[in-house]
C-alpha cells in the first residue's frame, strides 16, 4: 500500500480530528486560565435556572434521559446489530459502536483528569443526580458522535449537496438540543457541552481515517485476488 495513497485517503479525517482537538484544547485552556468563554459559563446557567418552565423541564429531562448512559448505549448496540443483519455489512455498525464507545470512554477519562465541579446543587433540577466531573459533557459527546458518525457512514457512498445540508441541519438540531438540555437542567456549563461536541468531531475524523484505510486495504486485496493465477489465492504458490 503506497504511503501517498494512504495520506491522500486519510487526510480529510486527520484534518477534521485535528480541528476538533484544537478547539477542545482552546476551551480547556480558557477553563484553566478562567478566560475566554469561561466568563459566560456561570451567568448562562444562572439565567436558565431562573427561567425554567414546568413543561420545558419535562421535555428536556426526557431528551437528556434518552441520550444518557442507560438508553443511548442500548439503542446504539441494538441498532447496530439490526443494521448488520439487515444489510449484511458489518463494517458500518462496528465503526459506529466503536466510535461511541471510544468517545464516551475518552470523555470519562478527561472528566477525571480535569476534575471540574458541576454547577451548584441549587441550580440543578435534581441536586446530586450527577456524580462525575463536569468537563466535558458526556451526553453531548454521545449525541455529537452519534449524529456525525452515523451521518457519515450512511452518506459516504452517496454524497450530494442536498444530503450534506440535511446532515448538517440534523446534526446541529440534535447536538444543540442535547447540549441545551444539559445547560437548562443545571448539570453543565457552556464550555462543557462545547467540549463534548468537539469530541464528537474528533470521533468523526477518526472514523473517516479508519474507513478510508479499510477501503484501500480491501481494494488492494481485491486487486491481488484478480491478478492471482487461476486456482490460487494471494500468498499461495505452486
Amino acid at each position: 500500500m503506497r504511503v501517498l495513497a494512504v495520506v491522500r485517503a486519510t487526510l480529510p479525517g486527520l484534518l477534521i480530528a485535528a480541528l476538533g482537538m484544537w478547539v477542545f484544547a482552546a476551551l480547556l485552556e480558557g477553563l484553566l486560565e478562567k478566560g475566554d468563554l469561561y466568563v459566560v459559563d456561570q451567568p448562562v446557567v444562572d439565567w436558565l435556572a431562573a427561567h425554567r418552565q414546568p413543561w420545558l423541564t419535562g421535555l428536556l429531562t426526557a431528551v437528556t434521559d434518552t441520550f444518557g448512559p442507560v438508553i443511548l448505549p442500548v439503542a446504539v448496540g441494538v441498532g447496530g446489530v439490526v443494521w448488520g443483519v439487515v444489510t449484511g455489512r458489518w463494517r458500518e455498525p462496528v465503526l459506529l459502536v466503536a466510535a461511541m464507545a471510544v468517545s464516551i470512554k475518552l470523555a470519562l477519562v478527561l472528566k477525571t483528569l480535569v476534575g471540574r465541579p458541576r454547577p451548584a446543587d441549587s441550580l440543578q433540577v435534581v441536586p446530586g443526580l450527577e456524580s462525575s466531573a463536569s468537563f466535558p459533557s458526556g451526553h453531548t459527546t454521545g449525541a455529537a458522535t452519534l449524529v456525525l458518525v452515523l451521518g457519515y457512514l450512511m452518506l459516504r457512498r452517496r454524497w450530494s449537496a442536498h444530503a450534506l445540508l440535511w446532515w448538517a441541519v440534523i446534526s446541529v438540531v440534535v447536538v444543540g438540543t442535547v447540549a441545551s438540555s444539559r445547560l437548562y437542567l443545571g448539570y453543565h456549563f457552556v464550555t462543557d457541552v462545547m467540549a463534548g461536541a468537539c469530541l464528537g468531531v474528533v470521533a468523526l475524523g477518526g472514523v473517516i481515517v479508519v474507513d478510508r484505510w479499510l477501503d484501500l486495504w480491501e481494494g488492494r486485496a481485491e486487486q491481488a485476488t484478480r491478478s492471482a493465477p487461476a486456482g490460487l489465492t494471494p500468498g499461495e504458490s505452486r
